[in-house]
């Protein structure tokens, strides 16, 4: 699988209002991988969308159909995307 790249005057460079921004409990969101800060969650998730079952600190937890299985992972907000 090919990673996708940020261009190269981008690479390295995060807004701050993504890094800080509020993201409410049962909310849908996807996942969408931020170069910039590290990830810790399966590179399989990318792309696909759940809800935001609570926090953690500034981490959520957000449950992702996985399969046929409801799985829960633990990502930062800067990862997450708020859909529609």
């Amino acid at each position: 699988m090919a990673r996708r790249a940020k261009k190269i005057r981008a690479k390295g460079k995060l807004k701050l209002s993504s890094y800080f921004k509020n993201i409410e409990d049962g909310e849908r969101v996807a996942v969408v991988d931020e170069r910039g800060v590290r990830m810790s969650f399966p590179a399989r998730l990318r792309g696909m969308s759940g809800k935001v079952k609570c926090s953690r600190g500034k981490f959520k937890e957000v449950e992702i159909k996985d399969g046929d299985k409801l799985k829960t992972f633990i990502i930062h907000p800067v990862h997450l995307r708020v859909l529609g």
